[in-house]
């Protein structure tokens, strides 16, 4: 799924205007995206016009006692995933970068050879950004 930030909003300075962001996941109605320091933050799905509503098919869905939803890759749909990351657990961040790893190689058809170190938010931003630049051109 891919939403654009309909307009700058003071509450969240590390978004951008008319940016487009690939959601990640959905947790209680919100949307995770990788923001622009390329953290996987949670925002209110309101903030953003769907662009593509087309959702990976590997997502894993539940619905809570108010009907609202979560979704999520398979390997990040632990209760508690999240908190783990924030808290540097080795595991989940190790975890969290290769599947963001996967999806981007997926995304732009190139695989990573198995020598390399996985990529760091840093480059991953800027490959993301970078694919992002070519999708627009192509339109």
């Amino acid at each position: 799924m891919i939403v654009k930030l309909s307009h700058k909003n003071p509450r969240y300075p590390d978004l951008t205007p008319q940016q487009n962001y690939v959601v990640i996941g959905i947790e209680a109605d919100d949307l995770r995206i990788l923001n622009d320091q390329g953290r996987p933050y949670l925002y209110p799905a309101r903030l953003f016009e769907v662009v593509d509503p087309k959702e990976p098919k590997d997502w894993v869905t539940e619905y809570g006692e108010a009907n609202e939803r979560y979704a999520y890759p398979q390997p990040w749909n632990d209760t508690g995933f999240f908190e783990d990351f924030f808290d540097e657990k080795k595991k989940a961040v190790a975890t969290f970068w290769q599947v963001i790893n996967q999806r981007l190689a997926m995304a732009t058809g190139v695989t990573q050879p198995s020598h390399k170190k996985p990529l760091t938010k840093t480059r991953f931003t800027t490959q993301v950004r970078a694919a992002q630049q070519v999708a627009a051109w192509a339109k």
